[in-house]
């Protein structure tokens, strides 16, 4: 796989091509040096209520050298045409934020990264009591396939009602089922079989050298025979494979859902923080400029 930057899915170009077929309009901008791309960043653009269109830069901009992400902070009303503006950046501070005029709304997040290796390395990071699962789950009658996802695969209406039942809200099943469409063989579902039926799925959407855990789903026979624990690492041992070096597990919130959260650091993942959300708009800049520092922590 060529070098290239570590762009996170939402700023990936398989992202923007799944926009595209759902017809969300995406533009990409970016700064580049002898050829190659420096500074990148994608800008989603959606109408929201009296807003009227705003403007999302998710997980961006990616940067080669960190010091850009700081240039381009001082400089993004150059490119911006004023509307109101979503931000969800790494590596930029909030006391920078706040001198840029952006108002804090979400409090940073923290995700959960798996650096990906050889076997051996990846497997010595397990955290004892994953391994112990991982084991048992290989030991026993399980079959792991692996397969392109198609519109019509039962992990989609799955996903949809579970985050009806737990009440989450993510990416929608229809997005993975364009992003399968528009980026062939970049959406890869890995099912456990036992006893011919399938007892848990995971979905993980390829993006350059990255890779996301999209989907997750098991019922409580898989739950039992620890299945989510062989797909995962199947996934991350193929991945590896293929030449990705990353693969990024989501968010983990210790507070509201431990388990899962402990599952996903046990893969030997790192806890990345995320930058927070804020929204630029021309009224409350001012304001914001102004606005204590323990209020944007």
């Amino acid at each position: 796989m060529s070098e290239s930057l570590l762009l996170p899915l939402p700023q990936s170009p398989e992202f923007a091509r799944a926009c595209e077929a759902m017809e969300v309009p995406i533009r990409l901008c970016k700064r580049e040096c002898s050829g190659q791309a420096q500074l990148i960043w994608q800008v989603q653009s959606r109408r929201l209520g009296w807003l009227g269109r705003v403007d999302l830069v998710s997980r961006g901009p990616v940067a080669r050298d960190p010091a850009d992400v700081t240039d381009w902070l001082d400089r993004w009303q150059h490119w911006h045409d004023r509307r109101p503006m979503l931000l969800n950046a790494e590596g930029l501070g909030h006391d920078a934020l706040r001198a840029a005029g952006f108002w804090p709304l979400v409090t940073p997040a923290t995700l959960a990264m798996v650096p990906l290796a050889d076997s051996t390395t990846m497997r010595a990071r397990l955290q004892q009591k994953w391994r112990n699962r991982l084991n048992r789950a290989e030991a026993s009658s399980l079959r792991i396939t692996r397969h392109a996802l198609t519109a019509q695969h039962p992990i989609l209406s799955q996903e949809a009602v579970q985050a009806r039942a737990k009440r989450y809200r993510g990416l929608p099943p229809a997005f993975s089922a364009a992003f399968a469409a528009r980026n062939p063989g970049k959406a890869v579902v890995f099912e456990a079989r036992h006893g011919g039926a399938p007892v848990a799925s995971a979905l993980i959407l390829r993006h350059g050298p990255m890779a996301t855990w999209q989907i997750g789903h098991s019922n409580a026979e898989g739950r039992k025979l620890n299945a989510m624990n062989a797909l995962l690492w199947t996934a991350m041992t193929w991945l590896a494979d293929q030449g990705h070096s990353h693969l990024d597990l989501g968010t983990i919130n210790q507070q509201d859902a431990p388990g899962l959260a402990h599952f996903k650091l046990g893969t030997g993942a790192e806890a990345q923080r995320l930058g927070g959300t804020w929204l630029h708009l021309g009224a409350l800049a001012p304001i914001a400029r102004r606005l204590p520092a323990a209020l944007a922590a």
